[in-house]
């Protein structure tokens, strides 16, 4: 799984959506996530399926909605996110949220059926605090392969870090640049300043310290190249301790609140 993605939440204008996908492609963008409560599977497809690039070198992600996740919903509604998206298999499928529909045996078995028959690459999941981790892998024969959480300096989930760690779990972050508040950060500033470069481009990096895969959302072509430009950001230990230690939370997405992550 590429370490950073481009992720789809909210772009569900047709032609903007299948504009930002294909621009993205170009820069060299292989890992593309998406959902089915995003509205726009059909342009993600059509923008892959315009692209010169081959299937075997993108990582295409979905995720199965809430109202979608009893045994026979997530067969039937993944093989309509296959369809829209125009693709065989994606190489991971998230539960989008343990909420809904969600049952943990039923959920799960659904999950591993579509992994049998290589309609999916992996199993992942979304949103899921510790606890919620811990029972979707007891009721899971095949492994859990990512948790798809909020995380950025403002929200560094140090816990489901951990489990994670422990688990052999990718963390997916989205939100990663907390909707531009780390543009404020002060320990962020100095540090993009030390480097040459933005504090957006500091959080990213900071995450790929961490192993943790990025999917910022972009819609410019300025902003895509911004984030994908983070790649050559190198921080040193002495940055990653000194974002470590900042004090400030700001979780952006009320899970009590918000059907949808980004």
């Amino acid at each position: 799984m590429p370490m950073l993605g481009l992720g789809t939440y909210q772009i569900d204008d047709y032609d903007e959506c299948v504009d930002t996908v294909t621009n993205a492609l170009e820069m060299g963008y292989r890992h593309i996530d998406t959902a089915q409560g995003y509205d726009n599977e059909e342009a993600v497809g059509d923008a892959i399926a315009e692209s010169d690039v081959p299937r075997e070198d993108l990582f295409v992600a979905t995720k199965v909605s809430p109202e979608n996740l009893a045994y026979d919903h997530v067969i039937e509604t993944t093989e309509e996110s296959l369809e829209r998206l125009g693709l065989d298999y994606v190489d991971l499928l998230y539960v989008h949220w343990p909420t809904g529909e969600y049952d943990p045996m039923d959920t799960m078995d659904a999950f591993g059926e579509l992994k049998e028959e290589d309609k999916i690459g992996e199993i992942g999941v979304s949103n899921f605090e510790p606890e919620q981790l811990e029972e979707a892998m007891e009721s899971s024969d095949a492994p859990i392969f990512a948790n798809q959480i909020e995380m950025h300096p403002l929200l560094q989930q140090s816990e489901l870090q951990q489990v994670c760690a422990e688990e052999d779990i990718e963390i997916v972050a989205y939100s990663p640049l907390a909707r531009t508040e780390v543009e404020s950060v002060e320990e962020l500033q100095d540090i993009a300043e030390k480097h040459d470069t933005t504090p957006e481009q500091v959080s990213l990096a900071w995450l790929r310290a961490k192993d943790v895969t990025a999917i910022p959302k972009a819609t410019t072509g300025k902003h895509l190249w911004e984030n994908w430009e983070s790649l050559t950001v190198e921080l040193d230990e002495e940055d990653v301790a000194k974002i470590d230690d900042v004090e400030q939370t700001d979780r952006q997405v009320d899970p009590d609140v918000a059907p949808w992550n980004e």
